[in-house]
Formats: C-alpha cells, sequence, structure tokens
C-alpha cells in the first residue's frame, strides 16, 4: 500500500512553519497516544499505535531541512534505502522521544511512560499506578473573587477498597502470576514493516499491567479494588483568580488500586455574572445613570463596589461621557501588590415626556446664555467621541 503524504499526516500545508509544524505533530501524537486508547478494542488500539509511528516517521522527517527539502523534491522516494526516518521503530522509543519535546509522555492522562513500557528498572509488578485525577467547576461570585474565600467542597471520588485492600481480590490473598505475561505487566510484540522489524509493548490485556490475576473476586469492590466515596475538600481560594483559572489540590482525587499515589484534583474557576459591575481584567466598571439637575449642579450619589456602597461626589457641569475613575476599589493583582480600579462611566438621564411646569422650566433654560454648548464643549465631546470608537 501506498504511503500517505506526510502533510497530510500531520494535517498542514507544505508551507507549514517549524513551530506550527511541531503543534501539529504534538496534536496528532496526543490523540494517538497509548493513554488515550484505554477501554478501546485491541484493533483500536492497534490501529492508533500504527497512526502514531506514523505521525512520528512524518514529524522526523519534515522536521529537518535537508531531509524535509529532499521530501518537497522528490517525495518517498527521496530515502528509498536511503533511512529518511532514522527510528528503530520500537514505540518505547518513540514515546520516550515524544516525552523528550513535550514534558511527558502521557500528556496528563493518568498513566505514565514507565507504567506501560517498563522503564526505570524492575518489572511492572513491583510499581503502583497512579490515581485518576478529576477536574470539578467552581462557581464564585464577584465578592469572593475579590476577597477571597475558603470552600468546602464535596468531591465524589474512588477510595481503595479496604477489604481487599486495593488488590481486587478475596481478602487480599486470592492472586496468581499473570500467565499471559508472566508477571511483567507487558505483552512484547514483533511486526516486520517497511521500516524493519518493529518491537512494541503494551499494557498486558489480561492484567491490565498489575502482573497478577485475580482467582477470586473481593465481594465488597467487585475486582475492581476501589469503591466510590464522597469527602469534603478544603479549599483555599486566593484572591484576583478569573474565569478558567485552574487551582490544584494535591492528592484529593482518586485513589489507585494497590496502594498506589492518589490522583490530584483540580478545581476550575467559573465566576457569576454581577449586577452592576463589570469586570475588565483587574477594573471594574460601573454605569452610572444621573439626572440632569445632578449633571449641572453637582451632588453626591451611591456607587456600589464589591465592599458596600460609597459616595460619589459628581462635580457641577460633568458631561455625559465622563469617567470617574475610583483608585483601589477593582479586583486584587493575583500576581502583584494592590488593586485594580473602579471605572464610573457616567450618563445623563433625558426624560421622554414632561408636564406643562417641567416644560416651561426647560423651555425658560433653554434661552438661557449657557444652555448650547460652544466651540470647545462640542471640540471636547467629539474628542470623547472619537476616543470611544477608536477603541
Amino acid at each position: 500500500m501506498a504511503k500517505r503524504d506526510y502533510y497530510e499526516i500531520l494535517g498542514v500545508d507544505r508551507n507549514v512553519s517549524a513551530s506550527d509544524l511541531k503543534k501539529a505533530y504534538h496534536k496528532a501524537a496526543l490523540q494517538y497516544h497509548p493513554d488515550r486508547q484505554q477501554g478501546k478494542s485491541d484493533a483500536e488500539k492497534k490501529q492508533a499505535e500504527e497512526k502514531f509511528k506514523e505521525a512520528a516517521e512524518a514529524y522526523e522527517v519534515l522536521s529537518d531541512p535537508d531531509k524535509r527539502a529532499r521530501y518537497d523534491q522528490y517525495g518517498h522516494a527521496a530515502f528509498d534505502g536511503a533511512g529518511g526516518f532514522q527510528s528503530s521503530g520500537d514505540m518505547s522509543d518513540l514515546l520516550r522521544h515524544f516525552a523528550e519535546m513535550f514534558g511527558s509522555a502521557s500528556g496528563g492522562f493518568g498513566f505514565g511512560f514507565d507504567d506501560l513500557f517498563g522503564g526505570g528498572g524492575g518489572s511492572r509488578s513491583t510499581r503502583q499506578r497512579r490515581g485518576k485525577d478529576l477536574l470539578i467547576h467552581l462557581n464564585l461570585t464577584l465578592a469572593e473573587i475579590a476577597h477571597g474565600a475558603e470552600k468546602k467542597l464535596k468531591i465524589p471520588h474512588k477510595v481503595s477498597c479496604r477489604a481487599c485492600r486495593g488488590t481486587g481480590a478475596k481478602d487480599g490473598t486470592a492472586l496468581e502470576t499473570c500467565p499471559t505475561c508472566g508477571g511483567n505487566g507487558v505483552e512484547v510484540r514483533m511486526q516486520r514493516t517497511p521500516l524493519g522489524i518493529m518491537q512494541s509493548q503494551q499494557v498486558c490485556h489480561t492484567c491490565g499491567g498489575s502482573g497478577k490475576r485475580i482467582k477470586q473476586r473481593c465481594t465488597e469492590c467487585y475486582g475492581t479494588g476501589l469503591l466510590q466515596k464522597e469527602d469534603v475538600v478544603d479549599v483555599s481560594i486566593p484572591a484576583g483568580v478569573a474565569t478558567g483559572m485552574q487551582l490544584t489540590k494535591k492528592g484529593a482525587g482518586d485513589e489507585a488500586p494497590g496502594g498506589g499515589a492518589p490522583g490530584d484534583l483540580y478545581i476550575e474557576i467559573e465566576e457569576i455574572a454581577d449586577a452592576n459591575l463589570h469586570r475588565i481584567d483587574d477594573d471594574l466598571v460601573y454605569n452610572l445613570m444621573i439626572d440632569f439637575p445632578t449633571a449641572a449642579l453637582g451632588g453626591k450619589v451611591e456607587v456600589p463596589t464589591v465592599d458596600g456602597k460609597v459616595l460619589l461626589t459628581i462635580d457641577p457641569g460633568t458631561q455625559p461621557g465622563t469617567v470617574l475613575r475610583l483608585r483601589g476599589k477593582g479586583i486584587p493583582h493575583l500576581r502583584a501588590y494592590g488593586n485594580g480600579d473602579l471605572r464610573v462611566n457616567v450618563m445623563v438621564y433625558v426624560p421622554q415626556s414632561l408636564d406643562s411646569d417641567e416644560r416651561a422650566a426647560v423651555e425658560q433654560l433653554s434661552r438661557g446664555t449657557h444652555a448650547r454648548p460652544g466651540e470647545g464643549v462640542k471640540k471636547t465631546l467629539f474628542s470623547r467621541l472619537k476616543h470611544l470608537f477608536d477603541k
């Protein structure tokens, strides 16, 4: 069967930059990474493994300027017999290379490189897997974000079964060495490919990598080694967080069967929209509507803040569109000292209907010397509006 085009494999065009090429490889490799194939059939796992190798081969060639130039000119024929893809084809080598490039062989999917491919010395049966990480969304009010908060969260998670000590076997002793992998926890396969003999390892399908097989299942957890439980977790929310930020509670995720290290709990922040205050970075914005007499004569008005209402002085002759700034009345800076500001946008209310006395008063005002804007006021108002549109 003809080999697929390397650019097509990674989903990029032929003019792709080096950085975008790396991103495309990272995306493809994560999609077909063995850690993301848990629970799938053997055929699906095998297909994903081949696509992972295919992506690695494509990136190996296209990331090298010389090889890429030869490939662009001659295609796959440029490497016939020349070893264009310099790799043993061993899946463990490919995953180790991927881990070195991106900092994690698993991308945080619950298994490490050593768990799957026997690195780090010793057999798989002597090592313990890590528990699964959990993610929850936490809704916070603007006041909680401004002041920080202490929360008690009910977290459903899995804990090790006490009856079988997390082994899944009755009384924790009904275990035997796995006949498929001989207790190593991995299966080794040899395959002849156009790149040569390729050796791959995968988690043993019989024992799931533990190296042991259950003879008689635990009646409490039915052989899983885990039970569902709800615990209360104390979480401290620092002032200044924002939507999308994640906090980590170490060890508050699922426990691992057999006594392995527990996973972590990730708390993703969701900010509840406030009825009066709108947040822009660490500044807050409030739209203040005042009547014409207050705008013309000045006065004091109440303005909401995250600490309660405060009195704000309106100077005589305040114009619509004026922005008044209350220093330090915004959100605390998360990684620096100080707070943002509260910006008050002043708007002037124009009544839609007037009674006869009000109309007479307005008509009287309209005949006054200062009833209409002079050129200076017009220019100021125009520059203000222009500034808003420029934003």
